[in-house]
């Protein structure tokens, strides 16, 4: 790792005891359903949301997320530093894990799957995170997503097609229960190489990084 990111990881690092705070309120409550060390491709589909192109990475990160989540938008832009920094060498792949406790979560992972279904998951992965507070506890959500899709210049036909599409919908479900079924009880839980990162501190991911991307 370089020493510029390690500064910078460094700062974000303050986020770490939010993060492990906001776990603990971030969980749906059910009991933890499956074992977390599946192989990678238990947990990784052709159609799963990544946030870089790395096909011949050594290494899988997964994410189980939802956009609602406060922890979740804490380290979404730690997730974008560590793109960067791993490059090619390891694949950052999102999964929808929307809770029921967030009202609007589920609108979310609908846009961000209709945006990912024009190419575009990452531009709207970002502006669902950055803008969280703004329509968290909007009653209108779905208004508040279109509004991101037009900004970001999607085709809206295809993107109110994509939202209605119940196959949509079964994306996301289908993310769910692979993260169920691999003890996913909260968000953000994070896999690498499939195997749980127990999440304390940004050094947790590092080093469950840069063992997978040296063996």
């Amino acid at each position: 790792m370089t020493r510029n990111v390690k500064i910078s990881l460094a700062v974000v690092g303050a986020f770490a005891l939010i993060v492990a705070a906001l776990l603990f309120a971030t969980r749906p409550g059910t009991p933890e359903t499956g074992a977390a060390a599946g192989a990678p491709d238990s947990l990784v589909t052709a159609d799963a949301a990544r946030l870089n192109d790395a096909p011949n990475a050594s290494a899988t990160l997964v994410e189980f997320a939802d956009f609602q989540c406060p922890a979740c938008g804490q380290v979404q832009p730690i997730m974008d530093q560590l793109v960067q920094q791993y490059g090619d060498r390891v694949q950052f792949v999102f999964r929808n894990f929307p809770l029921p406790m967030h009202q609007n979560a589920e609108a979310a992972a609908l846009a961000g799957e209709a945006a990912r279904a024009q190419g575009a998951f990452h531009p709207m992965y970002e502006r669902l995170f950055q803008t969280q507070r703004d329509w968290s506890e909007s009653p209108d959500a779905a208004t508040v997503f279109r509004g991101y899709a037009q900004d970001l210049g999607l085709d809206l036909n295809a993107y109110d097609a994509a939202v209605a599409d119940p196959a949509t919908a079964a994306k996301i479900q289908a993310d769910k229960d692979a993260g169920l079924a691999a003890g996913v009880e909260g968000t953000p839980t994070i896999f690498v190489n499939g195997e749980k990162v127990q999440l304390r501190s940004v050094q947790d991911i590092t080093d469950a990084l840069d063992a997978a991307v040296n063996r």
